[in-house]
């Protein structure tokens, strides 16, 4: 059974209590509430997470999400609140007016309100998010005021609320601790006489576990980094790209995009590949196993041989080694892809750039790179990470990245951070001294390192630039949060949220399915900004609370809580109506970390011929330099990152100059709607 109905049933029976009946209509105990947490010393927030398990036999699905929940330090940062009543209230009385938050550690701070409120009719409960991000592992009161009304204008009936609070009997001692903590909590914020309903509930820590294995990676040197190949750019005439697509077939060959280094001839004089040692977090489950946030330490499972690939600069090499920008490249891409159609632009302003593959990207690693140059071909592995999770015996573009099975709540989050984990000792790397001519001195300058990365890489780029300090400046392009909110709202990745309610036991998927599309559910949900909503639709509440869980298990990772961490000089680039990253995503990112000043906002729909839409989907302006049509706009927005790094972060170009196609920063409000 739904945690959220087990409050609502919960409350209905305090209600019900002989001497207690209530005359009008009463609110029952909130979620999140610390009531569903135990004592935990070994956590930042002396807490861990302890919501009930369902039936295990009839839910397995819910049981195991549960058990991935309850490994949690707190609650989520940007909760899905739930405020259950005894009968229906007026819609129109909710606002941030009637149910806010406070947050308990800051009682000067101003109070927090709600948006995309759902009123849910069925079960007589609302929800809604909180109007922004909540501090991590900070204790706050949630609080449903009188100011709200039963559904024929009434008062709420407090006569519940209040003798629970002060004269409820219980023997438990958790729940008297709460009860008190409460009361506290609604004397200092001056919510007392106003609150119909209340909890106090706690989020959980998010930067913990990167924090200390960051650490952890400082306290050694690294063996230095491995020099596999080295070739003059005018060496290499192609370079044949053999990825392992299945267990047992074929290797699957495509062309590396070689003549994109010739985008200003010249720029790149050498591409080098290697390879260098990095610790595993994650389990062959691709899990990073739970350890107390306070005391614990995350122990590598072993060491991951990782690839890159090093593009340098033509000319003559200044003293203290090249700067170097560091490429993250996007979810089914490899860094056989994008890295290589910036890295003419970054050369050209005196750049180096470096590559790895993503964790579970770039094929299996039985696969190779075919270099063909005028004396003949040199083979050479390509560093593909993927696995056949699944046992089908294919290696699908992006098959290793995310937990399977029960732990597939956490889907990429571990992925991401172990990711975020190789880029880190990518840069230790760096500082140890990657000497490619042998001439016993660093060819990269460890005093000016960069990163760059598009759509995932822009993702994972969000963490790394919020917990990396050595890095000087970074750019994100198209990214967004949190995951399963770029998931559901995309067309392109809505499908695999649809076959994730599919394969639920019981399934979760609310409408007729339509392969191949599975898109058909019905979520019900406002965007931000939008007025509450009556959900009618049977099921619609149940994947809302996924939805919420989904976020909550993978905050570690997502970069709209990693964002207000961000203290280097960045720039995050986006596009008007990106239907793979969709705008709200975005904006929540940049509104999480007060980024606004910092967004370069690409007019998709004023930037073809006339003033027409450039792109179907914009979601690549930065990397479309194959294109006429469109290499202008990638050529613009790839030397704005060129320009930013090359100043050490000083300078932010508008990338048309004084044209409308780029508005730097973003000139209106942040986008709440998908543009699509």
């Amino acid at each position: 059974m739904p945690l959220r109905r087990l409050l609502v049933l919960a409350t209905a029976g305090l209600l019900l209590t002989p001497g207690l009946a209530a005359a009008g209509i009463s609110a029952g105990t909130p979620f999140p509430t610390n009531l569903l947490t135990t004592p935990d010393a070994t956590q930042i927030t002396g807490l861990r997470v302890d919501l009930p398990r369902p039936d295990c036999a009839t839910h397995p699905t819910d049981c195991a999400d549960v058990a991935v929940l309850n490994g949690l330090d707190g609650f989520n940062l940007q909760p899905r609140v739930s405020v259950p009543f005894d009968g229906p209230i007026d819609p129109s009385t909710v606002s941030s007016d009637t149910v806010r938050l406070y947050d308990l550690g800051c009682l000067a701070c101003a109070p927090i309100g709600i948006d995309q409120a759902v009123w849910e009719p069925g079960a007589s409960t609302l929800h809604a998010e909180s109007g922004e991000l909540l501090k991590q592992h900070e204790r706050y009161l949630l609080v449903a005021t009188t100011g709200l009304r039963a559904s024929d204008g009434a008062p709420l009936d407090r006569t519940a609320f209040l003798h629970d609070l002060n004269f409820g009997q219980t023997k438990d001692e958790h729940t008297k601790r709460y009860r008190t903590e409460l009361r506290d909590a609604l004397q200092a914020t001056g919510t007392f006489t106003k609150a119909a309903a209340a909890s106090v509930f706690t989020t959980q820590s998010v930067t913990a576990d990167l924090e200390k294995i960051r650490a952890q990676l400082g306290e050694s040197t690294p063996a230095p980094a491995h020099i596999t190949a080295s070739f003059a750019r005018a060496q290499i005439t192609a370079i044949v790209w053999n990825r392992q697509a299945s267990t047992s077939g074929p290797l699957s060959p495509s062309f590396v995009p070689v003549p994109a280094l010739d985008v200003f001839p010249g720029s790149v004089g050498r591409v080098v590949f290697g390879t260098y040692e990095s610790p595993d977090y994650e389990t062959p489950a691709k899990v990073i196993p739970a350890t107390g946030t306070l005391t614990g330490h995350p122990r590598p499972q072993g060491s991951n041989t990782l690839s890159y690939t090093l593009f340098l600069p033509a000319g003559a090499e200044p003293a203290n080694g090249w700067p170097v920008a560091i490429f993250g490249h996007g979810f089914t891409d490899s860094k056989q892809g994008a890295p290589w159609t910036v890295a003419s632009s970054l050369a050209h302003s005196g750049i180096a750039s470096i590559a790895i593959n993503v964790v579970g990207h770039g094929g299996g690693s039985g696969g190779n790179l075919t270099i063909v140059t005028p004396t003949g071909p040199t083979v050479i592995p390509d560093g593909g990470r993927g696995l056949d999770q699944d046992g089908n015996g294919t290696i699908d573009s992006t098959e290793g990245v995310n937990a399977v099975g029960p732990d597939a709540l956490v889907s990429n989050r571990d992925g991401l951070r172990q990711t975020v984990v190789d880029l880190m000792q990518l840069v230790r790397e760096i500082q140890v001294g990657l000497d490619v001519d042998s001439n016993g001195t660093a060819d990269l300058d460890a005093s000016r390192i960069f990163y760059a990365g598009q759509s995932f890489g822009g993702i994972y780029g969000i963490d790394f630039v919020a917990l990396e300090p050595h890095l000087v400046a970074g750019v994100a392009n198209v990214p967004g949060g949190p995951i399963i909110e770029i998931a559901r709202l995309s067309p392109s990745f809505r499908p695999l949220v649809g076959i994730g309610l599919l394969s639920r036991t019981p399934s979760l998927y609310n409408a007729a399915p339509n392969p191949p599309l599975f898109t058909s559910f019905l979520e019900n949900m406002p965007l931000r900004g939008e007025a509450i909503r009556i959900d009618t639709v049977p099921g619609a509440s149940a994947i809302q609370e996924l939805i919420d869980r989904n976020e909550w298990a993978q905050q570690s990772a997502n970069p709209v809580a990693l964002a207000p961490y961000v203290d280097h000089p960045v720039i995050v680039q986006f596009a008007k109506g990106d239907r793979t990253v969709p705008n709200p995503t975005t904006s929540a990112l940049l509104r999480a970390g007060d980024l606004a000043g910092r967004a370069t906002y690409f007019r998709n729909d004023i930037a073809g011929p006339g003033g027409t839409q450039l792109y179907p989907n914009p979601h690549t302006f930065l990397t479309g330099i194959g294109n006429p049509a469109t290499a202008l706009v990638a050529l613009q927005a790839q030397a704005q990152i060129a320009t930013f790094f090359a100043t050490n972060g000083a300078l932010t170009i508008d990338p048309d100059g004084s044209g409308p196609v780029f508005e730097v920063p973003i000139a209106g409000p942040l986008p709440e709607t998908t543009g699509f």
